[in-house]
């Protein structure tokens, strides 16, 4: 069966996402972990300088401004899982609507972001990427908050890493897991909705809830 953008959200939908061995292999297979990374989005933990830099920064944060941009970013590394026909198809995905970028700017240089993929009120986060100090940090913070705003209630990191977990991610079994997504994908949410807050916005609500 041939994979395409149909077939890929079906995927999600069941809970299984595509990977490559890396950016030269043609093939792509299927994953599901018997333990899922996912990021509570009432648990998200950032630290005190992390606020501190966000509220005094001059970086912006931007919702799908180049979600092409962001997926060549996090593929721009050495060991990467992310080869032409999964390119392909997150942009397809990127133009039904299906598949969105958090940016994060200083001045006019994007210096890190995040991208994944919605379904109902699930974010199924696919990779991230940092070209300065807390670039990531920043766009995960932004987009915890956004999704937090819109109505989401599960952020799919699918693996944990050391990363994710100082962040607050955590790990949780396959039934849970599918349990979690099964109440999540049929919801609405919408992450365009609204607008996306600044980042002094998301420092400030996060310093309250802290």
């Amino acid at each position: 069966m041939t994979l395409d953008a149909d077939l890929l959200m079906h995927g999600y939908s069941i809970g299984i996402f595509p990977m490559a061995e890396h950016r030269d292999d043609p093939e792509v297979f299927w994953v599901d972990p018997r333990r899922r990374g996912i990021l509570p989005l009432d648990g998200f933990h950032a630290s005190r300088s992390l606020r501190r830099d966000m509220r005094k920064t001059q970086r912006t944060a931007s919702l799908n401004r180049c979600f092409a941009d962001v997926v060549d970013a996090c593929a721009d590394r050495d060991d990467t899982w992310i080869n032409a026909k999964i390119r392909a198809l997150y942009l397809q995905l990127h133009h039904r609507h299906q598949a969105h970028s958090l940016e994060i700017w200083q001045d006019s240089t994007l210096i890190g972001g995040v991208y994944g993929v919605t379904l109902g009120a699930a974010f199924f986060g696919e990779s991230m990427f940092s070209r300065r100090s807390n670039g990531s940090k920043m766009a995960l913070a932004c987009l915890v908050d956004h999704l937090n705003r819109c109505g989401f209630t599960l952020f799919d990191t699918q693996f944990l890493t050391p990363h994710l977990a100082s962040l607050g991610a955590t790990e949780i079994t396959r039934a849970a897991y599918q349990s979690r997504l099964l109440s999540a994908k049929d919801r609405a949410a919408d992450i365009t909705s609204i607008p996306l807050s600044t980042l002094h916005e998301v420092a400030q609500r996060m310093t309250q809830i802290s």
